[in-house]
């Protein structure tokens, strides 16, 4: 799915109103972390990346829009919508005011939810960046399936649009022709063998790279093939 290299940590400690939230936008596509508390939040922020958090207002401990406000001082400018029942004006304006991005009152409508983290990730052009992937002379438009080479328009089969938009999304990584068969060929990968892996990339590297020019395919001995 195109969202699925996107990361949302979602702060509720109401369990079955975060497991609701983690279904829906897992739904679309996206990969969720969930947390009760803030507790080993910011640890977790350490180690990865993550595009958007939700985060509610009244957590235990430290309070939704403090932790928001501690995060913004040290340095993180990760997107916020922020969950709560507190609708007074003032409570608006001090969710924003503390680096809220976006704010939803409870009780709320999941689809709109959804709605809103897509739409402030096209704000942020987080999404942006995940529906187009540029790479040396190389575009591609992972929503429409184009690609352009050097500016150029060059046709693409499915099948090989599909095994360029995995070695773009692993850039200088050893890919194995077992995960190539799960990745591009899925279900049907079970009676590919490693020639037709082989002869599939060499015809997509003869289409974006006639001349060998930029060397994007490596062959790694005994694992498979590393695109750089």
């Amino acid at each position: 799915m195109q969202n699925e290299n996107i990361e949302i940590v979602v702060i509720e400690d109401e369990e079955d109103i975060l497991e609701l939230i983690e279904y829906h936008l897992g739904k679309e596509g996206y990969s969720v972390t969930g947390f009760l508390s803030t507790e080993n939040v910011e640890q977790f922020l350490e180690e990865e990346n993550p595009s958007l958090m939700i985060v509610d207002r009244n957590l235990p401990g430290m309070e939704g829009s403090e932790f928001v406000s501690y995060l913004r001082k040290i340095g993180y400018d990760i997107p916020v919508i922020f969950l709560t029942a507190k609708d007074r004006e003032s409570d608006l304006e001090e969710g924003f005011e503390v680096g809220g991005d976006d704010y939803m009152c409870k009780p709320f409508n999941l689809k709109e939810l959804t709605l809103r983290v897509k739409a402030l990730l096209r704000r942020s052009g987080i999404l942006m960046r995940q529906e187009r992937i540029k790479y040396k002379a190389l575009t591609i438009d992972v929503v429409k399936k184009d690609l352009t080479v050097n500016e150029q328009a060059v046709s693409l089969t499915n099948l090989e649009f599909n095994l360029l938009h995995t070695f773009m999304k692993h850039i200088d990584k050893p890919l194995t022709r077992d995960f190539l068969r799960d990745e591009v060929w899925g279900s049907d990968g079970k009676g590919v063998n490693d020639n037709a892996v082989n002869v599939a990339i060499n015809r997509l590297k003869n289409k974006i790279d006639p001349q060998n020019e930029q060397n994007y395919f490596h062959p790694v001995w005994g694992v498979g093939y590393k695109f750089n």
